[in-house]
């Protein structure tokens, strides 16, 4: 739980990868973010949609208290990220394998400022760098760039956050309570007191 971006995607092969490593790894120096290089090139520039090596491209980057934004590839131009690639990569289920190329960020306890820094850079990297790029903000920031809308919504998320972790120390598990019922219950005491 916690406010999110999810993105999909794939390389542009008319565009350079070590460009867009080299600008990615220019702006996490700038904000002093942590980030890991990963295979510069990619073993050509025509994208086969299904089979891929077990080599990563790309770079990930990780912001002060927040999950690690990966502008990682497979092989066939995919966007994806190594711990995708170890959970989701070699499963015989086909259905289990979408999640191959769905990727998600939690920037909740980052803020707004890194949440909008993030989407301004996945906008411009998107136009430059990307192709069939789909971006779904829970802060509604990629597509309205509406900053009071943002923080608005950051504040429902901690408000909700903070409700939920007081809930929790307050209100005791009953003994003969299983914990989905203890949560259930939680969540309609938490409920009626938004309405009110």
């Amino acid at each position: 739980m916690g406010l999110s971006i999810h993105y999909s995607g794939r390389f542009n092969p008319q565009a350079s990868l070590s460009e867009m490593i080299e600008e990615v790894k220019d702006i996490a120096e700038i904000y002093n973010w942590q980030y890991t290089v990963y295979e510069e090139q990619f073993p050509s520039n025509k994208f086969d949609n299904d089979s891929y090596n077990k080599n990563i491209y790309g770079i990930n980057f990780t912001p002060p208290d927040c999950e690690t934004i990966n502008l990682c590839f497979l092989s066939n131009g995919r966007i994806s990220s190594p711990s995708h690639l170890k959970i989701f990569g070699y499963s015989a289920d086909e259905a289990y394998k979408k999640y191959l190329y769905m990727l998600s960020v939690k920037t909740q306890f980052a803020g707004s400022n890194v949440h909008k820094l993030i989407i301004h850079l996945l906008k411009h990297l998107s136009k430059k760098y990307f192709q069939e790029f789909e971006v779904i903000d829970e802060g509604h920031y990629w597509e309205t760039e509406d900053e009071k809308l943002l923080e608005e919504t950051f504040k429902k998320y901690n408000d909700l956050l903070d409700s939920v972790g007081s809930a929790l120390q307050n209100i005791p598990m009953a003994s003969d309570e299983t914990f989905e019922q203890y949560f259930s219950r939680i969540l309609k005491i938490i409920k009626g007191k938004r309405k009110n």
